[in-house]
């Protein structure tokens, strides 16, 4: 098992980052508002998750530990697999999840695209005596973001989780006010699905 990975980030694509450890080039797939913290170049440390299938070997990175055991446990829910369960760490923040599954907030987790109403149910059913409270944790803020650089990110992030560039495009401009200074491109992310989950 790869507990995490350190090295130099080679390469961002829209849903992976290659670090560069002893040589070899890891990619990891990891959610946008992840991504949005790691620059080309730079040494970066990301707590990671090895999927083992039949036909591949598939490492996620995460923001941190506590974003990584919620991806690995909400992955215990049957139904839930590793597609699934990055979907909900990208949406929501691990207080979040924790939150939804405690207070059986099925509306929140249908909020994650690949989620429906039973599915939320089970989840649930499943985890609310195994995921545990909120930690009163929160993720660190992404370092300053170019004024415009966050747009491309979150609008590329919804199209990676399944929302039409026209859908995508409108959530970011939904959002666009709350940008400010220095935008925070997993909040942003966050704030744009929630706009297009009330639409």
């Amino acid at each position: 098992m790869i507990a995490f990975v350190r090295g130099e980030v080679a390469a961002v694509t829209l849903s992976s980052a290659v670090l560069e450890v002893g040589g070899v080039g890891l990619e990891l797939m990891c959610t946008p508002g992840t991504l949005a913290t790691l620059r080309v170049g730079r040494p970066a440390t990301l707590p990671t998750s090895m999927v083992v299938r039949e036909d591949s070997l598939t490492i996620f990175g995460f923001l941190d530990e506590d974003e990584k055991q919620v991806f690995e446990i909400v992955q215990t829910a049957s139904g839930v697999g590793p597609k699934v369960a990055q979907a909900i760490v990208a949406v929501m923040s691990p207080d979040d999840v924790r939150r939804a599954i405690t207070t059986e907030d099925v509306k929140a987790l249908t909020r994650v695209p690949g989620i429906g109403q039973k599915g939320a149910q089970r989840i649930i059913l499943e985890l609310k005596d195994r995921i545990g409270p909120p930690t009163g944790g929160h993720h660190a803020t992404t370092e300053a973001q170019p004024q415009e650089a966050w747009r491309d990110q979150v609008q590329q992030g919804l199209i990676g989780l399944g929302w039409s560039a026209k859908e995508s495009e409108k959530a970011v401009e939904a959002v666009a006010p709350d940008a400010g200074d220095a935008p925070d491109v997993g909040a942003l992310l966050r704030a744009a699905l929630r706009t297009l989950s009330k639409a």
